[in-house]
């Protein structure tokens, strides 16, 4: 949209793509499964922050019986959540129809969840959080029905903290045509074999450090 591309001329002064963002936007605006294996700070979190702007504004919006969220970003850290929900709200703060938050273990839970209760777009969470915010209410908080777009940011972290159980129980609770996209510094065997049984027909691209 105009007010997207404004900010990022003109307010962020970007003047062209990172490597990895000039592969994997289109990629992921084409609506493709992506793989995107690049080292940590060459620009992954715009690359699937703004198709996931793209693909929520075209949606209907959340009705007032509805909580939400459409899209789910999920991280392996607390500092990684709050630094990718930053760069999210970069994006959205001038915009009413999308609202994110950040949930975290050894956050306030009480605010969270008067914030989600009043209806949210995009949710950036550790697995472990995001499963205890599921099963509060009875499982009425929050709902997985509307989530169309999920992102697994440094998922080579995510595998190493132990997260691949909490992650494939989140998975199995969302619909099926979903789009789904995984970053990663390195992609070992294990976070390989795992990504291929979640994501559909991914399209696999690899920056390399040249």
């Amino acid at each position: 949209t105009t007010e997207v591309m404004n900010l990022i001329t003109k307010t962020f002064e970007y003047e062209f793509p990172t490597p990895i963002q000039s592969q994997a936007i289109p990629a992921i605006m084409s609506g493709r499964d992506v793989i995107g294996i690049s080292k940590t700070g060459s620009g992954k979190t715009i690359s699937y922050v703004l198709p996931l702007i793209r693909q929520i504004k075209a949606q209907r919006p959340l009705s007032s019986a509805e909580t939400g969220p459409l899209g789910l970003i999920l991280a392996p850290t607390r500092e990684l959540a709050l630094q990718i929900n930053e760069e999210v709200e970069k994006f959205t703060k001038d915009d009413s129809m999308i609202n994110s938050i950040c949930c975290t273990g050894g956050s306030e839970l009480k605010q969270q969840i008067k914030t989600l209760k009043r209806g949210i777009e995009i949710v950036v969470a550790t697995p472990g959080r995001f499963i205890d915010l599921l099963t509060l209410n009875t499982g009425k908080l929050l709902s997985t029905k509307r989530i169309t777009f999920v992102v697994m940011d440094e998922a080579d972290r995510l595998f190493d903290l132990g997260f691949e159980p909490q992650i494939t129980q989140i998975m199995k609770t969302i619909r099926p045509d979903k789009q789904c996209v995984l970053f990663s510094a390195t992609f070992p065997n294990k976070l390989r074999s795992f990504a291929l049984r979640v994501l559909k027909l991914p399209l696999s691209i690899t920056i390399s450090s040249t």
